[in-house]
């Protein structure tokens, strides 16, 4: 399974953070190193011996007191520029109008991109080299989103947007999570930030505004009467499908194309996908879709219509 690596920054805003982070990690090891080397020689060679009078004491010694003073003072204040430099860099002013909406529920992320409308879920597509600003939002309690290799950390607030930017130097999956205990499944909401070349990017874009593939079999005919008959069409959207405009739950519209199910659970596969419909709370207990207790035709059915969605 691909994981996330901190220490590998692949954006200016997360080069930031780890250009701060390497120098003040040195400093302190530094200073750990030398205030914990001063008090092993103070042990060594001030501890008491029988007939040796005490060492002599310094007290009110003014060059002393000036010194582990000063020298404290001048750490602090290195300290306090490289991290405003560093906030500058990882955390600039928000652009007038957000690229991306990205909205925390229990337990998946909803992407909003506000220019061209394409709505998607737990699986986020960017152009390489561009900084997009992104608001966070909650639907239901604290979610934190965090992807490591490309930006800061920042909490999704119920009533209260919050602001980062998000951008990729390369193309690649970078894989990010929620960093704050938001429930039972909050270590399965994982993110994709998948990034791509602009004009790939374009292609995408275009292809998730397009309506869910229509059925073309009769299992996949069958599939979607399923679906708006049944307490799907309640919580899921699918465009082009009537009335499924509900987003409770994430957007169906291209669910098939997607790389993983359940905010990360399973791999997005055809067998996963009726594994999922058979028993979502067997797979991930505590998420709000019930099990719906489908027959194994009805499980086919719906199983093969869901994955047509490209």
């Amino acid at each position: 399974m691909q994981t996330s690596n901190a220490l590998d920054p692949q954006s200016p805003q997360a080069r930031a953070i780890y250009d701060l982070a390497i120098p003040l990690t040195i400093i302190f090891a530094l200073i750990f190193v030398i205030v914990t080397g001063a008090i092993i020689y103070a042990i060594l060679r001030f501890r008491g011996r029988a007939g040796e009078p005490d060492p002599k004491q310094i007290p009110g010694n003014r060059n002393v007191e000036i010194a582990w003073t000063i020298i404290p003072f001048l750490i602090v204040i290195l300290l306090l520029a490289m991290t405003i430099s560093a906030m500058n860099r990882a955390d600039p002013p928000p652009a007038p109008s957000p690229d991306l909406v990205v909205t925390g529920h229990q337990f998946w992320w909803q992407a909003d991109y506000p220019a061209s409308g394409v709505i998607t879920a737990n699986e986020i597509h960017i152009p390489t080299g561009k900084p997009l600003s992104v608001r966070l939002e909650s639907k239901d309690v604290l979610h934190e989103f965090w992807v490591p290799e490309l930006t800061r950390k920042m909490t999704n607030v119920p009533g209260q947007p919050n602001h980062i930017w998000l951008q990729a130097d390369k193309p690649g999956t970078y894989i990010g999570q929620c960093s704050e205990f938001c429930g039972t499944q909050h270590a399965w909401m994982r993110i994709l930030v998948v990034a791509d070349e602009p004009s790939k990017f374009e292609e995408w874009q275009r292809a998730q505004l397009q309506p869910g593939q229509a059925a073309t079999s009769d299992a996949t005919a069958k599939g979607l009467v399923l679906f708006q008959t049944s307490t799907c069409i309640n919580c899921h959207a699918i465009r082009g499908v009537t009335g499924a405009d509900l987003r409770v739950a994430p957007d169906l519209t291209h669910v098939g194309s997607r790389k993983q199910l359940g905010a990360g659970i399973l791999e997005n596969t055809p067998a996963n996908m009726r594994l999922w419909l058979k028993s979502p709370q067997h797979i991930k207990p505590g998420a709000l879709m019930p099990d719906f207790n489908f027959t194994d035709e009805q499980l086919d059915q719906l199983a093969e219509y869901l994955s047509t969605l490209q």
